[in-house]
């Protein structure tokens, strides 16, 4: 069993056991995925040791290649380390080069690392497998253009939605986003958030930072389809604004990112061990003990 009273601490001891993995990041403190990654070794047999490490600004490229020179067997990142995580590694997944940032890095044999983002897969596996959302055919809107949207704009397009629309409250982040993924065969618009006027959508994902201070971007009037989804990638003990927002429209669904968490650690533990959790105990689990 792993100790999670022990894994917030920020000191990684010398050596590391092969069997040790963290999230880095600053700040840290109130990282789940200690807790989740527990989780996920008692599900699984697995003797583990996973903690959640702060690291200071200037030292994630020395505390990263020490981590792994030390036998550690993975690595979360967490903001604000994930491009220089991308930049770190000798070799990268195509999601991971799509988001130009990485969550993820495994060690690879000869001392490499390899950089790998499953933010994007968490989000749609939440979706598909456990809110049970068709996304293919649906006109999408992803609020935001920094690195949470360019994060899962890959896996998004991966499900065929008939069309994406990149909005952001400066319009040039968003064309410049749209731009960097127009090579699929879905059609990718960016934009002011002036852009919306009067169109209709059937997905709207929040992937703007409104919603940590419990806010809501202003949009212009806009229409939720009947079956239209909203999803806001992040979340808390109670709905977010953007949920309530979102439910004052009247959609088919309305969730937060909670699933998504969970999801993207568990794709992590799957590159590192080779094993999926049962994702759903544990975001039970996690609501439960947010409502408490």
């Amino acid at each position: 069993m792993i100790n999670v009273a022990a894994m917030t601490s920020d000191r990684v001891p010398h050596p590391i056991p092969e069997t040790a993995y963290a999230v880095f990041g600053n700040p840290i403190k109130h990282s789940k995925s200690p807790a989740i990654h527990a989780a996920f070794a008692d599900q699984c047999g697995d003797d583990i040791t996973y903690r959640a490490v702060r690291v200071e600004i200037d030292e994630f490229e020395l505390k990263a290649t020490r981590f792994f020179e030390r036998g550690g067997g993975g690595l979360n990142i967490t903001l604000p380390f994930k491009e220089r995580a991308f930049q770190l590694a000798d070799e990268s997944s195509d999601r991971a080069k799509q988001a130009g940032a990485a969550n993820c890095l495994i060690p690879l044999p000869g001392g490499k690392l390899r950089a790998d983002n499953t933010d994007g897969v968490g989000m749609i596996r939440d979706m598909v497998a456990n809110h049970g959302w068709q996304l293919s055919g649906r006109r999408a809107l992803v609020l935001g253009a920094g690195g949470a949207a360019r994060g899962v704009m890959h896996p998004l397009l991966m499900e065929n939605p008939a069309e994406v629309v990149i909005a952001n409250r400066t319009a040039e982040r968003a064309q410049a986003l749209a731009a960097e993924f127009s090579g699929h065969n879905v059609s990718v618009l960016g934009g002011g958030f002036e852009l919306l006027e009067g169109q209709t959508f059937d997905l709207i994902i929040n992937g703007t930072s409104a919603s940590l201070a419990n806010e809501m971007v202003a949009l212009p009037e806009i229409t939720l389809t009947e079956r239209c989804c909203c999803y806001d990638m992040m979340y808390g003990a109670e709905p977010t604004a953007f949920m309530r927002w979102a439910a004052s429209k009247t959609p088919w669904a309305v969730s937060d990112g909670l699933g998504m968490l969970v999801e993207q650690a568990a794709e992590s533990y799957f590159l590192w061990l080779g094993k999926r959790p049962d994702t759903r105990r544990v975001i039970q689990a996690l609501r439960l003990q947010l409502s408490l």
